[in-house]
Order: structure tokens, then sequence, then C-alpha cells
């Protein structure tokens, strides 16, 4: 742990929190991931060692309990954890202000679609099971993705689920992501020719409203 010998809130604070990787654990535990492994495929280049000992310092420092029921493990945030909800969500609206690019390296798929199964407004989609192919370009890997929600509950799979597809989206993994994050609208995108949907009518024309954008797309940008 990083020692700054300085009384200062800020760093006491942060010789918890600057070390590398543990805020984004914070984030996905403030997301609702309690599993070891949904905390892995919400940071997907993060290792399993190193995951386990950022959860450790945390445990430590009162910022996460861990339980175990069964034989298996489940992480939730303490109320000291809890607070840090704030911290996370102006970090995420300021690094949308102002940190706005995004270099190929940033564009993970598992990422994406994580995010965007455990966040997009199921309500908004059909009571009956739902399944949204995606298909990115050659460089995307894995360049094939299903969304699938049946019973108000969300999936996201690298290999074919086997149901019937209500709808394919076709596009770049770059185009995909600056929409999740808003840098671009969906209309924007699809009267630009960079997203096709195909699929009955209805479909293609509601998959936009299914899918939504992160929360912090709402974020004002400046100028």
């Amino acid at each position: 742990m990083t020692e700054y010998g300085q009384f200062c809130p800020v760093a006491k604070a942060m010789e918890l929190l600057d070390e590398r990787w543990t805020m984004l654990v914070v984030r996905e535990l403030l997301a609702g991931s309690t599993r070891f492994n949904d905390l892995r495929r919400g940071n997907p280049k993060m290792s399993p060692a190193l995951l386990s000992k950022r959860l450790r310092t945390l445990e430590r420092a009162g910022v996460v309990l861990r339980t175990v029921e069964g034989g298996h493990s489940s992480y939730t945030l303490t109320p000291c954890g809890a607070e840090l909800a704030t911290v996370v969500e102006a970090l995420g609206a300021w690094g949308v202000r102002w940190v706005a690019e995004l270099d190929d390296a940033d564009l993970d798929p598992h990422l994406l679609m994580w995010d965007m199964h455990r966040t997009m407004p199921i309500g908004a989609w059909p009571r009956e099971r739902t399944v949204v192919a995606f298909e990115f370009e050659q460089s995307a890997r894995p360049r094939s993705w299903w969304l699938c929600v049946s019973d108000g509950e969300a999936d996201v799979c690298e290999r074919d689920p086997g149901f019937d597809v209500t709808a394919t989206v076709d596009t770049g993994l770059r185009t995909l992501v600056e929409i999740w994050r808003g840098d671009r609208s969906w209309e924007q995108a699809i009267g630009a020719g960079m997203v096709t949907i195909a699929g009955p009518t209805w479909a293609a024309r509601e998959v936009p409203r299914w899918l939504g954008q992160m929360t912090l797309a709402a974020t004002t940008r400046p100028g």
C-alpha cells in the first residue's frame, strides 16, 4: 500500500484507494456484483490473483464484507464502502466531461456487453423471451454476442444460446461503445449508417429503446 506520510484526509483515503484496480473493484460492487467471477467479468483484464488481493485489502480496511454460504464467497460493501458511491459517480462524470478520447485498447467487448446486460432498461423489453444478437467487425474478439431477456432477467452470452433471434445489431465495437457512453446517439449512428439493425420492423425500431445508454451518458458535456 502506498504511504504518503501526510495527515491530510485526502492523502489517507488515497493510501487505500489509489492502488491499481481498487476503485474499479468498488465500482463493480456498487453496480451489484457480489460473486468473484462477476467481479472479474466487470474487470476482464484484471488477474484473479490481483482481484483476490484487492478484495482482502478492502475487507481488512472495513470497506468490503465477505460472507461464505454453501462453500461460496460473496462480497458486499459495508456502510463505509457504500459511501464511495458519490466518489465513483463524480469520477465517472468527470471522466465523461474531460477524458473523452478512447484508444483502441479501451474497446473491450467483454466489459461492454457485461455492462449493457446489467444496466439496460429491462422493463422496456417484451415480457416473452427476447434475444438481440450483435455482430462486430472482424477485429473484435469475440465478434458475436447475444443478449437474452426472459421473465425480467437478462443474460449475456458469448456463444449462441440456441434461441430464436429477435433482432441483430451489426456495427463496429467503437461505435457501440460510443453510443453506450453517450458520445453519440442511436439516432445519429443509425442515420449515418454506422449501425444496422436487422429483424422485423417493430423490433428494429425498439432495439435502441431496449438497450438504452449507460447512466453516465446523461452527463452534461463541456461546450
